[in-house]
């Protein structure tokens, strides 16, 4: 008989829709496949029980099936769920989040973040009539469309001069920026970053990248698909003071439902639109579901509830508990210059390094694997108001035992400890 994996390899390129979920993404002993979640927990096809820190690729920050949020979404299905013409609730959702943004004059909702970030580049070639965007190249994902993958190792099925148009600056070096606005003059359409990833922006490098924007008349686009409402409610560019000319959002906005936005100035978004008499249009984006009405219902009741229970101020005080939890354990096994927890509080990571020093995916598959062993599937850390005090003593107790084992790996081999292969980069020319 096959298993989960074989069939779902049969049927679906990589084995799932998003390379995240694939095999290779996780240690043997994860579950195949899964049955349901509620709040921070997760149940494979056989009812083992895990909780979980990956709470749906970071989409999910008020744990699993909130009924607010699905009797909101189940609302509209019964009205109709996706009408001729614009609807009600999607007047409401575009209302609401143009209210709460203060960058955003005019709101465009989608299905997926890489809809909203390649609809940021397009409007930044026509706002500016130029044809190359600037990314961070520090940042792994900004979208799968080819003016992103085309700088990436995977360059199969993609033109080669596609590629030619997209260039690179690194994270907090405001002179890589600089050296590229002057190595292309007049030809830099847009620049596009994180506000914030693994590492937080120093001496006002947000503010410098805005700064050459405005100066060399280029687009300034910050991507808050994981960083919108965690960093704070208004957007991680609020939380480091600084205005882009347009923003995109996903993942947190509704709890695990498929809602996307790009947002910003009107003079930008307007490109898009059908109002202005005699302008030349921009085929923005048109998506028969982009404003599917459960979606946007669930939306509406998620950005409730994140004013009402102050849902960013959770993520914060879990994230720091967790951390200096996790750092204690790893400093009370000596083992702390090999494996920690790090980052911004509301959304922190881990590093798993050898005794080398260098970054060793295997000892991060031995990690998440020992944690498996003791119920915690931890690929990476997303945390949600689901995660409490209880779920922080089950994933210490879970850490106690599985930083041994990396500890013992360390002096003997990780070859030893790991079963199956090790996990893998998503972005690697073979497989």
């Amino acid at each position: 008989m096959k298993s989960y994996s074989e069939r779902l390899n049969t049927v679906i390129p990589g084995g799932a829709h998003t390379y995240s979920r694939g095999d290779d993404q996780f240690p043997t002993n994860a579950p195949q496949i899964l049955s349901r979640g509620k709040g921070a927990y997760i149940w494979d096809e056989k009812g083992n029980k895990f909780l979980d820190y990956g709470m749906a690729l970071r989409a999910v920050t008020l744990g699993y099936s909130n009924e607010e949020v699905n009797n909101k979404a189940i609302e509209q299905i019964h009205l109709g769920n996706n009408l001729t013409r614009a609807t009600l609730v999607e007047l409401e959702a575009a209302e609401a989040l143009v209210e709460l943004i203060p960058c955003a004059d005019m709101v465009k909702f989608a299905k997926n973040g890489s809809s909203v970030t390649s609809a940021a580049v397009k409007l930044a070639r026509a706002y500016t009539g130029r044809k190359i965007v600037a990314r961070c190249l520090q940042q792994p994902f900004f979208s799968y469309d080819d003016w992103f993958i085309a700088d990436t190792i995977i360059k199969r099925g993609i033109p080669s001069e596609v590629g030619e148009s997209t260039v690179n600056f690194n994270f907090n070096d405001t002179a890589s920026l600089a050296a590229l606005f002057e190595k292309y003059p007049n030809q830099i359409a847009g620049v596009i970053l994180e506000p914030a990833a693994t590492e937080e922006p120093k001496n006002n490098f947000l503010q410098d990248v805005k700064n050459l924007c405005e100066k060399n008349g280029a687009v300034f686009i910050l991507d808050e698909m994981i960083s919108g409402f965690r960093w704070h409610l208004q957007g991680a560019h609020t939380y480091y003071n600084v205005k882009p000319d347009l923003v995109t959002f996903g993942k947190a906005m509704a709890n695990g439902f498929s809602v996307a936005a790009i947002a910003g100035k009107k003079e930008i978004m307007d490109l898009g639109g059908i109002k202005t008499p005699g302008q030349e249009r921009v085929f923005l984006m048109s998506s028969t579901h982009g404003a599917e009405m459960s979606s946007l219902g669930a939306f509406v009741a998620a950005l409730n509830i994140y004013k009402r229970d102050n849902v960013v101020d959770h993520l914060w005080k879990y994230g720091n508990k967790l951390k200096a939890g996790m750092n204690a354990i790893s400093n009370d096994l000596g083992i702390q210059e090999y494996i920690g927890f790090e980052g911004v509080d509301c959304s922190p990571g881990y590093y798993t390094k050898g005794k080398n020093g260098q970054v060793s995916l295997e000892l991060r598959t031995l990690f998440s694997q020992e944690m498996i062993k003791h119920g915690v599937l931890i690929p990476w850390v997303a945390l949600s108001t689901a995660h409490t005090d209880i779920e922080l003593e089950i994933t210490l107790d879970a850490a106690k035992k599985a930083m041994k084992i990396y500890a013992q790996a360390l002096e003997d081999g990780v070859e030893k400890y790991l079963v199956g292969p090790a996990i893998k980069p998503v972005f690697r020319k073979n497989n």
